[in-house]
């Protein structure tokens, strides 16, 4: 099997820039759509009790925790999303990363928008959440989450699992590493 070259820096930044933007605008439009069609607190539901809509507005992190230092999210969010758009630019060649950090990329834009521009005010805006699945319980209370949260979840997991696999932002795999370095060493003596 022949592997892929990898991708030019300047496709890797694009590609990782547009995968944001949709992310970004699926769930800026869900929210919008949420706040125009559904009054605070009044569950909605959409399968049974397994999923329904719910408008909360969300002051902390997960689970409404740290409600007194939204502003420190608001930070958190803005370095990683810094930390994405430098590696884009510098190291990431690799298609599987792209798709991830552009996606997880898009999570935490979305999620940084509110903390930005919605009430009450800028740096400390409440999170948007309005997808409740009762049956993920956590600690004491259901999951109520967003778009933006839905693609965070799943780009981090993702991350974690090319990290596992030992897939490098160059494409590369830390095994392809050591074998180019013992033919090296072969073609050396």
């Amino acid at each position: 099997m022949t592997r892929r070259a990898p991708l030019p820096g300047p496709a890797a930044g694009i590609a990782i820039a547009v995968l944001a933007v949709v992310v970004l605008a699926a769930d800026q439009l869900s929210k919008s759509a949420a706040i125009a069609s559904l009054e605070e607190r009044q569950p909605v539901p959409v399968v049974g009790e397994a999923l329904q809509w719910l408008l909360v507005y969300n002051p902390g992190a997960a689970f409404s925790m740290g409600e007194g230092v939204t502003w420190i999210f608001t930070i958190a969010l803005a370095l990683v999303a810094c930390a994405i758009v430098f590696l884009a630019i510098t190291r990431v060649r690799s298609r599987l990363w792209v798709v991830v950090l552009g996606l997880l990329l898009g999570g935490v834009l979305g999620n940084l928008a509110d903390r930005l521009l919605r009430e009450p005010g800028f740096g400390v805006g409440h999170v948007v959440d309005f997808i409740l699945t009762p049956w993920m319980w956590f600690w004491t209370d259901p999951a109520i989450y967003n778009v933006a949260d839905i693609f965070i979840v799943g780009g981090m997991l993702s991350v974690a699992l090319l990290v596992v696999i030992d897939l490098r932002l160059d494409g590369t795999r830390g095994r392809d590493l050591a074998r180019r370095e013992e033919d090296e060493e072969t073609a050396d003596a």
